[in-house]
């Protein structure tokens, strides 16, 4: 059996086959492909059938690929693929500024920042739907998991055009209530005596305060929380000293800026979008006005921006 076998299977098939392969499991498939679980474990009992092979095998993890879905594995996402610059093409050849733009970005960008810069969106051009994606989860562009999306690094995707905007400040902060308990630092070395709003997985946060010369660990941190939006509203209600964006903790006069001298490296604002679909106008549109407003609440880099 290769990859030639796929040819007889519907579309359908192979992309439950994909998501299965991906995910490990038919509930987890089944979620990401907004079908029944009977149902995905019906496509891929169908797919064994007509190709006459198991593709997966049942374990304490889940389900794993066998010999020959390993073998056919690469010519799916090859099919995939295809698929997915047609569809694409499909969508980049709209004329109207009407229909649904899908855009991606981070947590914190969805919740504090992108809210204002879509109701403006919506009041400029009525007839464009807008979707927003709150996730620090990657998308495919390509594949067609957001028209848009707005990104706290420089994408590497090929056939993508991508616009740095500009760079969002990060400063120390803390609520008032805090330091109205605790006191208020007054250098480098009077932050390790104070209680910290860390990460919990992710190890950013460790890697900058080392930088710092904040030799801390894990454990340094009473609260940890990786979800950006939870972790800044642990920092509102007083449950110590952590990092943000200057233009977040604007918003909020309960909270104040930490010692603004010491230098935090600033996170880029880029926007990103498949070459292929630039060609809508109404995704053209969106991406225009999206950067136009970004540009406003984030400092313009050094370097002039340009499309690559």
């Amino acid at each position: 059996m290769n990859g030639q076998g796929l040819v007889q299977l519907e579309w359908s098939l192979v992309q439950t086959f994909l998501a299965v392969a991906d995910e490990g499991s038919l509930t987890a498939a089944a979620k990401r492909l907004g079908q029944s679980q009977p149902t995905t474990g019906r496509h891929i009992a169908r797919a064994e059938e007509i190709l006459g092979v198991a593709l997966f095998t049942r374990t304490r993890r889940g389900l794993q690929l066998t010999d020959v879905g390993l073998e056919i594995l690469p010519a799916a996402k090859e099919m995939a693929a295809a698929a997915a610059k047609v569809s694409l093409a499909a969508a980049g050849r709209s004329e109207t500024l009407s229909g649904v733009v899908r855009i991606t970005t981070s947590v914190v960008m969805a919740h504090y920042v992108l809210p204002e810069l879509l109701v403006e969106i919506r009041r400029l051009e009525p007839e464009i739907a807008l979707e927003l994606h709150a996730s620090d989860v990657t998308e495919n562009l390509l594949f067609h998991d957001a028209d848009i999306a707005v990104r706290m690094y420089r994408p590497e995707q090929l056939d993508i055009v991508t616009r740095r905007i500009g760079d969002m400040r990060i400063g120390l902060f803390a609520a008032q209530s805090y330091l109205d308990r605790r006191g208020t630092p007054e250098c480098l070395e009077d932050l390790l005596e104070h209680d910290w709003i860390g990460y919990d997985k992710n190890e950013l946060m460790l890697k900058a305060m080392r930088a710092m010369n904040l030799d801390v660990e894990r454990s340094f941190f009473r609260l940890r929380c990786d979800d950006q939006a939870a972790y800044w509203r642990l920092l509102v209600a007083g449950g110590g000293i952590g990092a943000g964006q200057e233009f977040v903790a604007q918003h909020y006069p309960s909270v104040c800026q930490l010692l603004p001298s010491v230098e935090i490296p600033s996170i880029p604002v880029w926007l990103t979008a498949p070459a292929v679909l630039r060609q809508s106008p109404r995704i053209r549109r969106v991406y225009d006005l999206l950067a136009e407003g970004l540009a406003r609440v984030a400092r313009v880099p050094a370097e002039p921006a340009r499309l690559s």
